[in-house]
């Protein structure tokens, strides 16, 4: 495997603190995707690409345990925080059904961010299905401040649920690999096939998010070509501060790892797939 210099990671779990929300703007990006962009502008200051926060959504009292998202961008002048939800159950369906000016709390900034390359040589591919886009977005806006070069893959079971492709060209992507299940845009079949057909040596990085079949298959393809990978794993987090013992992650090595506080982002070779 090649060699590369790493940033460290941010370790955050001493600082988790409890924050008050507003949401000030909502737009359906997708089909049952959200973004919504809260306002908190203590939290936004502390947040760091790859990092996640535990939302409270309001609605439903019965419903006790916090959302764990990820963001895909923060404006620190405005204190705004954009979050991209799919509305998949209850919860993420009452975030998106927020209103404008409507409030809440968050617990955050909650775990480990991607360690990214110190050197401007380096070369990145970002790999992401669905809503793990948006861990990568805020990966990309970083490489990008740093004048590091990367590339994006993006995957969706069709072009109705595909998102994220201008996104990335926005934030300074020197290229966009679209791929849908159904072939209805871009490469017909999974971000895994068109990495397969994908020559990854010239790759000092691959970051990946998003199903967890997928990243092991981007895990194997990276192996395979010797290129160092990193994954934000998706987990269930009941807490997101390593209190409750819900997001284990097993280990090569033996043993588990908490997805809050160890990760959610690790190295891909580490996780026993």
């Amino acid at each position: 495997m090649l060699p590369l210099k790493l940033g460290g990671c941010v370790e955050s779990t001493a600082r988790v603190h409890l924050y008050d929300f507003i949401v000030t703007s909502k737009a359906e990006l997708a089909e049952e995707i959200w973004r919504v962009v809260i306002c908190s502008p203590e939290l936004s200051r502390t947040l760091r690409a790859g990092q996640f926060i535990n939302v409270d959504v309001p609605g439903d009292r019965s419903q006790l345990l916090r959302i764990p998202l990820s963001f895909a961008s923060i404006d620190q002048m405005a204190g705004e925080i954009e979050l991209v939800v799919a509305t998949v159950g209850d919860g993420t369906r009452r975030l998106a059904a927020m209103a404008v000016g409507q409030g809440s709390t968050v617990v955050g900034p909650c775990g480990n961010g991607w360690r990214l390359p110190r050197s401007e040589e380096s070369r990145v591919l970002l790999v992401a299905g669905g809503v793990g886009i948006v861990p990568l977005l805020a990966a990309g806006r970083e490489l990008a401040q740093k004048g590091i070069a990367f590339e994006a893959v993006i995957g969706a079971r069709s072009a109705s649920q595909l998102w994220g492709e201008q996104e990335f060209m926005d934030i300074g992507a020197s290229s966009v690999l679209v791929c849908t299940d159904d072939g209805s845009k871009g490469f017909h079949g999974f971000t895994t096939q068109a990495l397969q057909a994908t020559d990854l040596t010239p790759f000092s990085l691959i970051m990946s998010c998003g199903p967890a079949p997928m990243m092991a298959g981007v895990a194997a393809c990276a192996h395979k070509a010797h290129v160092f990978c990193q994954v934000s794993l998706e987990q269930m987090m009941s807490c997101g501060f390593g209190a409750c013992h819900t997001c284990n992650v097993a280990m090569v090595a033996g043993g588990y790892k908490f997805c809050c506080t160890d990760g959610p982002v690790f190295n891909a070779e580490e996780v026993l797939w």
